[in-house]
């Protein structure tokens, strides 16, 4: 893969439709996906990944080299809030210090999603369990933030006692979770046979799905920039360099894990997204005093598009040149 090919990915449809979302926004004109087909669309696509993934991982099984995978990427799940927070902390409130350690902790479903369109145009398989981590690195990053939330503030100390409860429960609930696990056991049940009945649905219209689906979060993502006003440059250097970051350590591992490429890529793209669906909905709860405003807009204006257009075609260069 060389340079201009790192490119190409501006060219791919699903990244095009993105655009096209924003320029829309720009243009003020009145172009909009009506609801509730982008929640459908979120559902058909973890819908997809996870019968996909299911099939696969009935394919290979579990060996060790799968179980150390799952425990990586639930340990990097829970470790990312930890660094994250204590730098946070020194900028903005013990609030959106949590809120923002848990937002950048968690994973974004559609940027997998992105990932898994991209290798599918390179033709580079990865192994069906990448999507049982994608599932189970969810719920640790929201559990270890509100931890650390708890730790720091002491005030409403009842409050938070509940609030944790409530998070653990939700983080494990969660529609996105309950789709995309259920569809995993589903297609590991059913096999290569099962997925095969339910292919037409699953893979024939999957990129079209995809390119309807980013066109709407094209719409959404331009209609949060005017909320990046409020949170300072400090936080739009943190949304850019902090995925950056966490993709060199989660290349670092792919390597010691000898990982192939497909895999070390997902696994990366994993550890480099940001939550901008599971986590609010947990916040809202769990920290109510956080701001939606700053850390939806991060991870959804400026995280978001930079993985979707320059950091999965980048990440995926800098994987073949260095494993």
């Amino acid at each position: 893969m060389n340079v201009f090919e790192l490119f190409q990915n501006f060219l791919n449809p699903p990244v095009l439709f993105f655009f096209l979302g924003l320029i829309a926004i720009g243009m003020k004109s009145n172009l909009e996906i009506p609801q509730p087909l982008p929640k459908f669309f979120s559902l058909y696509l973890l819908f997809s990944i996870g019968m996909k993934g299911g099939a696969e991982l009935h394919k290979s099984g579990f060996n060790s080299s799968v179980i150390a995978v799952l425990l990586l990427a639930i340990s990097m799940s829970a470790l990312i809030p930890l660094y994250t927070f204590f730098i946070l902390k020194r900028k903005i409130d013990i609030h959106n210090a949590a809120a923002l350690a848990a937002t950048y902790g968690s994973v974004s479903a559609v940027t997998f999603i992105t990932a898994v369109s991209f290798l599918q145009s390179n033709q580079m398989p990865f192994g069906g369990h990448m999507v049982a981590a994608m599932a189970l690195m969810e719920s640790p990053a929201i559990i270890a933030a509100v931890v650390l939330h708890k730790l720091y503030f002491k005030e409403e100390n009842t409050l938070m006692e509940t609030s944790l409860t409530h998070t653990i429960k939700d983080a494990f609930t969660e529609g996105s979770i309950v789709m995309i696990l259920g569809s995993l056991v589903i297609g590991f049940v059913g096999g290569e046979k099962g997925y095969e009945a339910v292919k037409p649905f699953t893979g024939d219209i999957f990129k079209g799905v995809l390119c309807l689906f980013l066109l709407d979060m094209g719409l959404v993502a331009a209609r949060r920039l005017k909320d990046l006003r409020k949170t300072g440059f400090f936080t739009l250097v943190f949304a850019l360099l902090v995925p950056i970051v966490n993709a060199f350590i989660a290349i670092g591992l792919s390597k010691l894990l000898n990982l192939s490429h497909g895999d070390a890529l997902m696994f990366t793209v994993l550890c480099a997204s940001a939550s901008y669906i599971a986590v609010p909905a947990a916040m809202r709860v769990a920290i109510p005093q956080s701001t939606p405003g700053i850390y939806v807009s991060m991870s959804l204006a400026i995280t978001f598009p930079f993985n979707v257009v320059v950091g999965i075609p980048l990440y995926y260069y800098i994987i073949q040149y260095f494993i």
